[in-house]
């Protein structure tokens, strides 16, 4: 299915020409109520309109049938750099390296049985994000110890001291997302 907003396309264009609704409506014939639920997504207008919108602003028809283009990324964690922690039982990989508009950073790390990793604290305001993708792992989270088995996902407060531990006897691997609020 084509992915087609010509509301986005209709604001983008008139935001692009400093232009109110109201300048839109006095060019093209078309209510200003009407171009604000087409721009909203509430109304679908008719070729009609189109056209009388299109003539008005003096661009082709077809400026409202451009496609969204989706952004993304595929990453291969085993294409990654590696950073080995714990003598070479914890293998972390950065998925995603920090993004300073998201403030968020993602990593896929491995933890070899017997395992232990101490983090400190990281300032107010960080959050982790953790995924257990197989096996199972321990964290001790300020003291407190919590269990997480494959499948189960973690949030907490990253402002304290924190510790990933896999005493168990197979590989534990994780998604690890960082979110740094600002």
């Amino acid at each position: 299915m084509v992915n087609i907003d010509i509301g986005e396309q209709l604001k983008s264009i008139r935001k692009s020409r400093n232009m109110t609704l109201d300048d839109v409506a006095a060019l093209t014939g078309v209510s200003k109520p009407m171009l604000g639920q087409i721009e909203r997504g509430q109304s679908s207008p008719t070729v009609n309109t189109l056209w009388k919108i299109s003539t008005g602003l003096k661009i082709p028809f077809s400026s409202f049938m451009k496609r969204k283009e989706v952004k993304y990324d595929i990453v291969d964690y085993k294409e990654q750099n590696m950073v080995l922690e714990e003598n070479g039982s914890m293998r972390a990989y950065t998925i995603f390296a920090f993004d300073p508009i998201q403030s968020n950073e993602a990593f896929y790390i491995e933890f070899d049985a017997g395992c232990q990793h101490y983090s400190d604290k990281h300032n107010d305001g960080v959050e982790e994000y953790i995924f257990v993708i197989h096996g199972k792992l321990d964290m001790l989270l300020n003291g407190t110890k919590v269990t997480l088995n494959e499948k189960q996902a973690i949030r907490f407060e990253a402002n304290i001291p924190h510790s990933y531990l896999n005493p168990y006897e197979e590989m534990c691997s994780i998604y690890n997302t960082i979110s740094y609020m600002t």
